[in-house]
């Protein structure tokens, strides 16, 4: 988590309909389309947010070698996402971020296990509403 809290990112409308589309595509296990659409979005964000920006992409790439089997390419994205991401609070950009960091870094463990493998399905994106994002839940 942030030592020093980093400004939420302001999204034009465009901006916001084109993140909350790339979260639809995660969910729905589109992980391609979800990075194209993320990327696009991505190429134009300048300031702090830019790297949670680009930890959402490498999440949903190496979702997407997981489908491919290739597990090595998987556990590489994963890492270089969670380091991205580590900088944020757990509630950033209108994302439960703290929950999709956790269930990457299970992932990217179970990758790097004796047995390496990945059993569960990959985790699903959850907007917070506008308010709390940046902010803890309440009590």
């Amino acid at each position: 988590m942030a030592s020093v809290p980093v400004p939420t990112p302001e999204l034009t409308p465009e901006e916001r309909a084109a993140f909350e589309k790339g979260v639809a595509e995660f969910n729905r296990r589109h992980f391609y389309e979800c990075h194209e659409t993320l990327e696009d979005l991505w190429a134009g964000i300048r300031g702090p947010s830019r790297d949670f920006f680009q930890g959402l992409i490498q999440v949903a790439v190496g979702f997407y070698h997981l489908g491919n089997e290739n597990p090595v390419g998987a556990g590489r994205l994963f890492r270089r996402a969670l380091t991205r991401l580590e900088a944020y609070p757990d509630h950033y950009g209108g994302l439960d971020l703290g929950a999709l960091r956790s269930s990457v870094a299970d992932r990217k463990r179970a990758l790097e296990g004796p047995v390496p493998g990945s059993p569960d399905p990959p985790p699903r994106l959850h907007l917070v509403r506008a308010e709390r994002a940046g902010r803890p839940p309440p009590g």
